[in-house]
């Protein structure tokens, strides 16, 4: 079955209570991470993803990936290159990490 490109954080907190294995790649800034994170996610800035390639194929191999931003742009056009580039088991967050705040987890600040 084909994973949807965007999934709410209601739909990634389910999966992940199901457990299912899926890595957060945080592709938002270090200044915006210092202020607001998801724990267990991995921080790879947006400009470094294609540098990053090769070792995100192999994450992608144990791990579905979920995308994060802050709002959930930077993180759709980082799940549809990646899928451009055959990373099939990939999906941006909708609405980002705003979301996750207001929706999930009200601890984490928002921006």
């Amino acid at each position: 079955m084909e994973l949807p490109l965007e999934l709410s954080p209601q739909e990634l907190r389910s999966r992940q209570e199901k457990g299912e294995k899926i890595l957060v790649i945080d592709v938002r800034e270090p200044e915006e991470v210092a202020v607001a994170r998801i724990d267990d996610s991995r921080l790879m800035p947006m400009q470094s993803i294609p540098a990053q390639l090769q070792s995100i194929e192999a994450l992608a191999d144990e791990n579905t990936l979920a995308v994060l931003c802050h709002h959930g742009v930077r993180s759709l056009n980082v799940a549809v290159w990646l899928r451009q580039r055959g990373v099939e088991n990939c999906f941006s967050i909708t609405g980002g990490i705003d979301r996750w705040s207001r929706e999930i987890d009200p601890t984490v600040p928002r921006y």
